[in-house]
């Protein structure tokens, strides 16, 4: 059986980066600073979300219901994983990560998930890396609704 394709060290090191600095747009629910990590037409689906299509779709199905409902959002890049295609033309993202959900009297549960992220190189003088995929779900047996209300920072 042939090896996975790992991602040579500077491609996972930039990854890892994207994942951090993007997590840091999730937990300050900062829509605006989250755009140039994705590609205006990425193809998007999570725990209860059907596929979508188009980064303002992508926000208001997934991100509206998510980031100002949650909080301490983080990739666990300890335990990511990076694949690349040998022309350095795709990456993929597969990492854990951690979140703390509200249920609806204010207390707080842990909210780990998953996600699978396709990148491709961005535009020049923009992200090294742009999401076109993405899919994003919840450990099982984690409630999907969560009930904090936290405003967003900037949309």
């Amino acid at each position: 059986m042939p090896p996975l394709p790992e991602a040579p060290e500077a491609v996972r090191a930039a990854v890892l980066d994207w994942l951090d600095r993007f997590a840091a747009c999730v937990r300050e629910v900062d829509y605006r600073a989250a755009y140039p990590f994705w590609h205006p037409r990425i193809l998007a689906f999570g725990t209860v979300q059907a596929v979508v299509e188009g980064l303002e779709p992508f926000r208001d199905r997934q991100w509206d219901s998510v980031w100002p409902r949650t909080s301490d959002f983080r990739f666990r890049l300890d335990a990511a994983r990076v694949l690349a295609s040998a022309d350095g033309t795709l990456a993929v993202a597969i990492a854990p990560f951690d979140s703390t959900g509200y249920h609806p009297d204010g207390t707080r549960f842990d909210r780990p998930g998953r996600t699978t992220l396709a990148l491709v190189p961005g535009p020049a003088g923009g992200e090294a890396w742009v999401a076109v995929h993405s899919h994003m779900s919840l450990a099982r047996g984690v409630p999907a609704d969560s009930h904090a209300r936290r405003p967003v920072k900037a949309r």
